[in-house]
């Protein structure tokens, strides 16, 4: 019987030893899954601290809902301040520290949309839907771990290379490849 990365592992993901539960920001990125032609409406859900910049948690559902929303915040450490857009549903999580919901603008969140970008641009199912498309949830969690994690572990491995050498700008000896 072969097991899928999702059993086998849980999709349980990287985080540094050294995250910082003061700030974690919320958000979500629209796309779908199946044909060209009939797609289903997937949401991805990420869930990032702000210092070291890295996933925590992440979910897909055909919706931005709040029990999705509510395991993601069950499943990492509890946060002091959670950032949030105006997306009504988070009001309908319980969160264990504060919740920070700005309904003007993107101020609060830039960190995650940021990552957000980042996940669109290293994913090419999450690039155009003309090209390449994920067939499978599965498929998708199965991509998403795999990036989510190789990610986090270079931006710890950044931010320590920073430390060392503080006037390396943006020019580093590794990359995101390097750590998959």
């Amino acid at each position: 019987m072969v097991k899928r990365i999702g059993q086998k592992r849980g999709f349980i993901i990287w985080k540094s030893p050294n995250t910082d539960y003061s700030a974690a920001e919320m958000d979500e990125v629209y796309w779908y899954i199946g044909t060209k032609k009939d797609g289903i409406n997937t949401y991805l859900m990420t869930m990032i601290s702000r210092k070291p910049r890295q996933i925590v948690a992440f979910e897909i559902g055909v919706s931005v809902n709040a029990e999705a929303l509510q395991r993601m915040a069950n499943s990492t450490n509890p946060f002091h301040r959670y950032f949030v857009d105006g997306c009504r549903v988070y009001q309908n999580v319980d969160y264990v520290g504060c919740l920070s919901q700005n309904f003007e603008d993107k101020s609060d969140t830039y960190t995650i949309e940021g990552t957000n970008a980042d996940l669109r641009c290293y994913i090419a199912a999450l690039q155009r839907k003309s090209r390449c498309f994920f067939r499978s949830s599965e498929t998708m969690k199965a991509v998403l771990w795999v990036l989510i994690n190789a990610y986090n572990k270079f931006g710890d491995w950044k931010r320590n290379y920073r430390e060392k050498h503080p006037k390396c700008g943006r020019k580093f000896p590794n990359h995101h490849i390097n750590f998959i």
